[in-house]
């Protein structure tokens, strides 16, 4: 499971201020070593991700994140590399100390891009006023923290049972052909092995896809580009759907039979990441160029 793609786990992030005990937390949670941890303020400089399997919680990515009262030139781009993380996540750890304004407003910032919060009142081992606190930050952000203690591990279960309830209902169901096929359609997938597909291995996506397909009770055939017309004509009636590698789109396309379905490797992973929706609004904007337009073309795969 620790081979899970990122893009598949489940993003837990913490929040919190600098030397609120997010890096041992995050230790804690882990049962490893994964974050430095020291008393100094401002230890974590960067967001640091961990990906492993949690039971009972399945393929996670934990992210430590840079205190948010972080001060300066270089605290204000760590807040800002902060900020940027709350794109990634799917719940949050808030770690509390008073409930103040800051704390009250970083949940606000949480929720109003629907992201489920879960707050959290560390050092419960070294606080004398542990309930009182509690109580304050229930009455100033109006939901109770789970008092938890990263050193001892008190809290540790209560966050796990915490973050299952506020898993969202439809998690995990996201697939990357989606409705585009069913039990007994056939598929035929073009995958050509040039200079940048590692040797004697298939790339990741193309994998992630045999296997979805398998698991829907699909019939999948694979081939590469210059064997596609035999695939063709080797199958009796023409496939549901063709998935292509993008680089022989047109190719394909020049070839495929009219009742067949085409799309690429690219277009159904965008899909699967969320990103589609914000490409195909944005093409739009190609009939608006004119000779004065300025293009930014970007690789969006790393």
């Amino acid at each position: 499971m620790n081979q899970t793609p990122n893009a598949n786990r489940l993003h837990i992030a913490l929040f919190g201020r600098r030397n609120s005990g997010k890096s041992s937390l995050v230790n804690a949670l882990t049962g490893q070593d994964t974050v430095i941890v020291s008393p100094t303020p401002g230890t974590t400089t960067d967001p640091v991700t961990k990906a492993m399997e949690i039971h009972p919680l399945g393929p996670c990515l934990l992210i430590d994140t840079p205190g948010f009262d972080d001060e300066g030139e270089l605290g204000e781009i760590r807040v800002e590399r902060t900020l940027k993380i709350i794109g990634k996540t799917d719940i949050a750890l808030l770690l509390c100390e008073t409930g103040d304004a800051q704390e009250q407003e970083w949940l606000q910032r949480l929720k109003e891009r629907g992201i489920p919060v879960i707050l959290l009142l560390n050092k419960a081992d070294a606080r004398p006023n542990t309930t009182e606190l509690a109580e304050q930050i229930k009455a100033s952000c109006g939901q109770p923290p789970i008092i938890v203690s990263a050193k001892d591990g008190t809290g540790i279960e209560a966050i796990h049972r915490a973050i299952l309830e506020k898993l969202p209902a439809d998690f995990g169901e996201q697939t990357i052909t989606g409705s585009l096929v069913a039990e007994g359609d056939v598929v035929v997938l073009v995958m050509p092995q040039d200079l940048q597909a590692p040797k004697g291995r298939l790339i990741l996506p193309q994998v992630q896809t045999i296997r979805e397909l398998l698991d829907k009770k699909c019939l999948v055939m694979s081939c590469t580009t210059d064997k596609l017309k035999d695939t063709l004509c080797a199958l009796t009636n023409p496939p549901k759907l063709i998935i292509t590698d993008s680089q022989v789109f047109h190719t394909v396309y020049e070839q495929k039979p009219a009742e067949s379905r085409l799309t690429s490797f690219s277009v159904l992973f965008a899909g699967y990441k969320g990103d589609i929706h914000y490409y195909v609004e944005s093409a739009f904007a190609i009939d608006r160029l004119t000779e004065q337009s300025r293009v930014l073309i970007a690789e969006a795969c790393t």
